[in-house]
């Protein structure tokens, strides 16, 4: 996972070996958690968190498969 900021603002660029995704991950200070929620990029290849608005992006070129 990488924090990129661009003109649409900032996000964490997640790669497919970084799924299933989850907010907070596990990186993540323990001080700053809230509950565990697991997100799905596979419609957009992009979402936020509903708990802290955190973004996630899919890596160019990445390809999501079945788990």
């Amino acid at each position: 996972m990488t924090s990129v900021r661009e003109n649409e603002g900032s996000f964490v660029e997640v790669s497919a070996k970084d799924l299933p995704l989850h907010c907070p991950t596990d990186e993540a200070a323990l001080w700053s958690s809230h509950p565990r929620v697991f997100l799905d990029l596979a419609k957009t290849g992009q979402v936020a968190c509903p708990y802290c608005s955190t973004r996630y992006k899919l890596k160019a070129g990445e390809v999501l498969t079945h788990h």
